[in-house]
């Protein structure tokens, strides 16, 4: 069984290698995942229905399955890294994972210092508030008035719009992306800004909580996985996720964890 396992990897792990040497292409990070026999997933287990950490060191949803499929196409063993929004980038740069999954929207500032896989899906914007009030949200002239208090999680797209946006209402940042809707259900916040995608999650969990025009958001981004600059890491990551959509089995995690 010893003898087994390192020739079914290198099964994977040849072919992408001779395809990468006929093409004059080297990869530092399919390197070092064939050398440790490990693959590096970096989540920040705070976003539903990408990831979440419960109880501490367990990861669940959809992108948590989607790690374990990549890990297993490629033959290895999946080690989950715990990062924020905050230490994103820099976790990345430090080369603390090989890639980052979750829900990260691809933006420009983050495009300067990385790369990202293919699109997941196209998201955006939209505010989620107490059922009663939601009415009164459903435009950022309606969130941007003195007496409203605004809720973010630091160190994302969700702050940066944000702090882009408010002016006038006050700006709250609750530092645990885990509990921040508690905070509106319990009265100490009026509204959170955040993608689509999260309002209909918190909506179905929190009975009091209503989405507000998730299918017009505000804005409209693109959602990928983030990578280091590593070309054909890039191109083993997209073929992967080609293999995932014609097969079908992107689509039955999708709608396992967002339906």
């Amino acid at each position: 069984m010893r003898r087994l396992l390192p020739a079914l990897f290198l099964a994977f792990l040849l072919p992408l290698a001779a395809s990468l040497a006929a093409c004059g292409e080297e990869s530092p990070v399919l390197e070092r995942i064939e050398t440790t026999g490990e693959v590096r997933i970096g989540l920040t287990g705070d976003y539903k229905p990408f990831s979440w950490e419960e109880p501490e060191g367990h990861f669940e949803g959809l992108d948590a399955e989607m790690a374990a499929a990549l890990a297993e196409e490629l033959g290895v063993r999946l080690v989950i890294v715990r990062t924020s929004w905050p230490t994103l980038m820099e976790d990345l740069a430090a080369d603390k994972y090989d890639i980052g999954m979750g829900g990260i929207s691809v933006t420009d500032e983050r495009k300067e210092r990385a790369l990202f896989s293919a699109p997941l899906l196209t998201d955006g914007k939209a505010p989620v508030a107490r059922c009663e009030d939601a009415a009164r949200f459903a435009t950022l002239d309606g969130i941007d008035r003195e007496g409203v208090t605004v809720i973010v999680n630091p160190g994302g797209t969700n702050e940066k719009f944000a702090r882009a946006n408010i002016s006038n209402a006050t700006l709250v940042l609750h530092t645990d992306n885990a509990t921040i809707f508690e905070e509106i259900a319990a009265g100490c916040a009026d509204v959170m800004i955040t993608d689509a995608i999260e309002t209909r999650i918190v909506a179905r969990d929190y009975p009091t909580l209503c989405a507000t025009n998730p299918d017009a958001p505000f804005t409209q981004s693109e959602k990928a996985y983030l990578l280091p600059k590593d070309e054909a890491w890039k191109v083993r990551v997209d073929d992967w996720l080609g293999e995932m959509e014609a097969s079908g089995k992107k689509r039955k995690i999708f709608e396992k964890w967002v339906e």
